[in-house]
């Protein structure tokens, strides 16, 4: 059973752990492997801009001097990469395109494209509303699960939004991600918009999932 568990701010001794627990939760808060292999492609799309760039507004929780968890944040949400560049940057000097564990994803991500354009249900390449600037990323590991953990992170960003007079904030997660969904209605967060299908992502059973947006005013 853990100890100790604070909510600190990220230093930059955390990356390493930052950028693996991304992996192991990326999947609703499961490992992503069986969809994703390459851990360091993963971790570049969804941590690289607010570890490398963005440091000050990443907070981690702190187990017996472990990393357990952590938010990262964007204040303007216009400076953040795409991580379907991301992606894309791997896919042609890394040639993720082409190995075992990538390839199917990336391939069947330029089949759902072209299929949703026909059907004009493509996701926003990259969502910005001057209401909710900001937003947040947010994983913990189960050992940090059901803690209040989770809540006094996203609180602590909040809280520093609300100091700079950010008028909002929002964040993407799964239509399909029920636990995560009642998380953020819990804290203040509000559905919004339309759930598009996200290109390659499969759930486990072959089904397509969703993007659910979510938003909360701060003033």
């Amino acid at each position: 059973m853990p100890g100790s568990i604070t909510v600190r701010p990220y230093e930059a001794r955390d990356r390493a752990a930052v950028r693996h627990i991304c992996h192991v939760t990326g999947y609703m808060g499961e490992p992503i492997d069986w969809q994703w292999k390459d851990e360091e492609s993963f971790a570049d799309a969804w941590t690289g801009y607010y570890t490398d760039v963005e440091p000050e507004s990443a907070l981690v929780v702190d187990i017996d001097g472990e990393v357990g968890g952590y938010l990262l944040g964007c204040v303007d949400s216009r400076r953040a990469w795409n991580p379907v560049y991301v992606l894309a940057r791997h896919a042609l000097m890394r040639g993720v395109a082409f190995r075992p564990g990538t390839a199917r994803t990336i391939w069947r991500s330029v089949t759902d494209i072209a299929t949703d354009a026909v059907a004009r249900r493509l996701p926003d390449p990259k969502f910005y509303d001057a209401r909710w600037p900001a937003h947040l990323h947010i994983d913990l590991l189960e050992v940090a699960r059901g803690k209040g953990a989770g809540s006094e992170l996203v609180r602590r960003w909040l809280d520093s939004l609300r100091r700079r007079n950010v008028p909002g904030c929002h964040l993407e997660t799964l239509a399909e991600n029920k636990a995560a969904i009642a998380f953020f209605e819990a804290i203040g967060f509000r559905r919004m918009g339309r759930t598009p299908p996200v290109p390659g992502e499969r759930a486990r059973d072959g089904s397509r999932l969703h993007s659910q947006l979510m938003v909360q005013d701060l003033t």
